[in-house]
This record gives structure tokens, C-alpha cells and sequence, in this order.
């Protein structure tokens, strides 16, 4: 079995994230109508559904930013959703920042180390004309 290497975004993998990120929104926003901690515009459910959504885009495409904000999310979401059930109190506010300042840490990581892709130029050998 050979590791894939990590990659940054396209927008195929953009669409894929969106597009099972607002599936599990809508089954967690079902759930939400009998038990209202996931009622549809909890940032429990949203963090929830984004977390499934990184975490399918980063087993198909190795998006690198979401095998970082997948966990990000799914902790976020955790939280919210005990704060919801009032297992302990938090201020979004500072969940809210926590997870703006480290996805946007994640996005500079993948800008910076991931792979391109090879629809995408490499712009390390522009001036290499062999």
C-alpha cells in the first residue's frame, strides 16, 4: 500500500467537501428535529457537518488543510454540543476564534507545504528550461 501524499485544494475537492459537508448537515439537521442540540443552525451541527465533510475530502483527495481542520471541527463541534447539553458552559466567542485562527494556520501550511497538483504549474522550476 503506498501513502498518497497530501495536496492542496481544487475545485473537485471543493465541491466534494461541500457537497457531503451539506449531506451530513442535512442528516444531523434531521436528527436536530427530535433533539434539538442539532436543531440546523447549531454550531454544534455545523461544526459537525463540516468535520464529515474534511474528513471524507481528506480520505479521497488528501486535501491537506482538512486532515488538520477534520479534527479542528470535529473537537469544535464536541464542545458546542456538550455546551448545548449544558455538561459545561464555554463562550463561543472563544471556540469562534480558536477554530478562525488555526483554519486559517492550516490554509498558509497547505499554501505552503502540500503538493501541487499537476493541473497545477510548478512554479519552483519556471526559470528551468532544459
Amino acid at each position: 500500500m503506498t501513502m498518497r501524499q497530501a495536496c492542496c485544494s481544487s475545485p473537485i475537492a471543493t465541491s466534494y467537501w461541500c457537497f457531503v459537508s451539506l449531506l451530513a448537515w442535512g442528516v444531523l439537521s434531521l436528527i436536530g428535529i427530535d433533539w434539538y442540540p442539532l436543531h440546523a443552525s447549531s454550531a454544534a451541527t455545523i461544526c459537525l457537518a463540516v468535520a464529515i465533510g474534511c474528513g471524507a475530502n481528506w480520505l479521497r483527495n488528501r486535501t491537506l488543510h482538512c486532515g488538520i481542520t477534520g479534527p479542528l471541527f470535529l473537537v469544535a463541534g464536541t464542545v458546542f454540543l456538550l455546551s448545548a447539553t449544558r455538561v459545561f458552559q464555554i463562550n463561543p466567542n472563544i471556540v469562534w476564534s480558536i477554530v478562525a485562527v488555526l483554519a486559517g494556520v492550516s490554509f498558509l501550511l497547505e499554501w505552503r507545504f502540500a503538493a501541487r497538483s499537476q493541473s497545477w504549474p510548478d512554479r519552483t522550476n519556471l526559470g528551468d528550461r532544459r
